[in-house]
């Protein structure tokens, strides 16, 4: 027999001012059947549940600075205390790190009875995304922005979870339009929530300028002073650059720097003329046309001024890679284009640093530890893996956020394809390319550029709920993954999108539907 929660238990909550009554058992919940995404790996029910309420305390054994913003929020949202405790008594959520545990560096295992929640993970990382799952098993509510008189239910069992590929991304474009660093840091909480763990930054191109050069300082007072359209652009100082470095890190998301190259250089062409063959500076450019521009591969000055740049954006940057760019360098005839990959490259691993590039570089010879970004031609990526390279997977007909769901949409392109959420989540990276097999591959990268996006609304109604598809094709093995299931479990995600403000794309192929009832058991 099935009764809904908390159509029973509120009745009763509401006799004692929306404070359950220590002698109302808990209700029986489903783990199971909750909405989790990206799709764990293992899920136990056991058919009760623990209940957040004014005596719960929170035990972190280890510290954990992730643990403290969940515990705030929680406090926030719930209004209860939530003291700290150093011993795991009844009623207690507690995080701890297990250097035995066998779900890898970013795992984790939440085991939740009537009486504790435990969270435990080999690291700190490995905590964060506990937390992210955690967030999911949790009202609505804790999403919000105050106090709410509801009952704090998380069903009880035990999950198992770890990630199927290392590299879990997502791209933006802040060279076509400009975006300011409080967008993406929000764009950072918002991908955080779904277990990414990289943000590529495409910091130049024809059109702009991002990131300050201090050798080299007219690359951003007139590189960076356009954008797509001819506005007014912008660029982040090398501090604002480090804050953002920073703050990702601590949603344990490394960020990638791509500076773009010999291709996609007009705004630094048209900052410094020595960077081109005829030693005339070029126009700026506001227009969205690719292929036309190129540095001047023959001129020693065109090292010293990459020099610069891969140093001062390295000595910045503690994550592993710099994408040097390579794509679309229509201009370069290949016998000068694969000397400069391959002296770039150099560079690159001269400041400690591992080469990525879109699958154009794999015409030149590459250094070890690099990584092919495979985007448009499967041959070139097969290039890459007969090299030893890695491939970084982000097909334009699945992967890219800029093109449109359909004829219809607002914004975007559809160069590519069109692509709908369900072509977004309908395939698999190991089976994309002939000859690339899961070993071959370090992971999954969602790309939005941004020649029609002009505003955070346009970034969210691009990027979600695509990128959450995405998320799970990263996360989740193949043989757990499942449209049907997926798209119903997307609808059900609806009131977490809209608590925090999202302007997602309501595809008519999701069934979205509120989740304001909880079906449970009756004892």
């Amino acid at each position: 027999m099935k009764y809904t929660f908390p159509s029973i238990l509120a009745f009763i909550c509401m006799l004692s001012f929306f404070s359950c009554n220590e002698d109302v058992p808990n209700p029986a919940l489903d783990l199971g059947k909750t909405i989790i995404i990206p799709q764990p790996l293992k899920v136990e029910s056991t058919g009760s549940s623990f209940q957040i309420n004014s005596g719960t305390t929170v035990q972190n054994l280890n510290n954990i600075k992730a643990v403290d913003g969940f515990v705030a929020q929680l406090k926030k949202t719930s209004g209860f205390n939530l003291e700290s405790t150093k011993t795991s008594n009844e009623n207690t959520i507690s995080f701890s790190l297990d250097e035995a545990s066998e779900m890898g560096a970013e795992g984790y295992t939440l085991d939740i009875t009537d009486t504790q929640i435990n969270l435990s993970a080999k690291t700190e990382h490995g905590i964060f995304n506990g937390i992210q799952t955690l967030r999911q098993l949790l009202p609505t509510e804790f999403e919000g922005e105050k106090p709410e008189n509801i009952n704090w239910y998380v069903p009880s069992g035990k999950i198992s979870d770890k990630p199927e590929y290392a590299y879990r991304g997502s791209m933006l474009d802040v060279a076509r339009h400009f975006f300011e660093v409080k967008d993406v840091k929000r764009v950072i909480d918002l991908i955080a929530q779904y277990k990414i763990n990289t943000l590529h930054l495409h910091l130049t191109d024809d059109q702009g300028w991002r990131i300050e050069i201090k050798s080299w300082p007219n690359l951003t007072t007139h590189g960076g002073s356009t954008q797509v359209g001819g506005e007014a652009g912008g660029f982040y100082t090398q501090e604002q650059y480090k804050d953002i470095v920073a703050y990702a890190a601590t949603k344990f998301i490394t960020i990638v720097p791509e500076v773009d190259m010999p291709g996609h250089t007009n705004a630094a062409l048209a900052s410094y003329p020595e960077l081109n063959c005829d030693g005339k500076a070029t126009k700026l450019y506001t227009g969205t046309e690719v292929g036309f521009s190129t540095f001047c591969t023959s001129k020693e000055v065109v090292y010293k001024f990459i020099d610069d740049v891969i140093r001062e954006i390295s000595e910045m940057t503690p994550g592993p890679y710099f994408h040097l760019g390579g794509d679309e360098s229509h201009v370069t005839e290949m016998k000068d284009y694969i000397p400069f990959i391959e002296r770039t490259s150099a560079i690159v691993n001269k400041y400690g640093k591992q080469v990525m590039g879109w699958d154009e570089i794999a015409h030149a010879k590459l250094p070890a530890n690099s990584t092919v970004h495979y985007w448009n031609k499967a041959e070139n990526a097969k290039m890459g893996v007969e090299q030893n390279a890695k491939v970084l997977i982000s097909p334009a007909t699945k992967a890219y956020l800029d093109m449109q769901y359909d004829s219809t949409t607002r914004i975007g392109l559809h160069w590519a394809a069109y692509v709908e959420v369900d072509s977004a989540y309908m395939w698999e990276p190991s089976e994309l390319v002939e000859g690339i097999t899961k070993e071959n591959i370090l992971g999954v990268e969602s790309p939005l550029w941004s020649e029609t996006v002009v505003n955070m609304d346009d970034i969210e109604y691009l990027v979600f709920p695509r990128l959450i598809a995405h998320s799970e094709i990263g996360w989740t093995p193949s043989k757990f993954r499942n449209w049907e299931n997926f798209k119903v479990r997307l609808g059900k995600h609806k009131d977490r999108l809209e608590i925090q403000n999202v302007d997602y794309y309501p595809s008519k192929l999701v069934p979205w539907a509120p989740l304001t009832k909880v079906e449970v058991d009756n004892p």
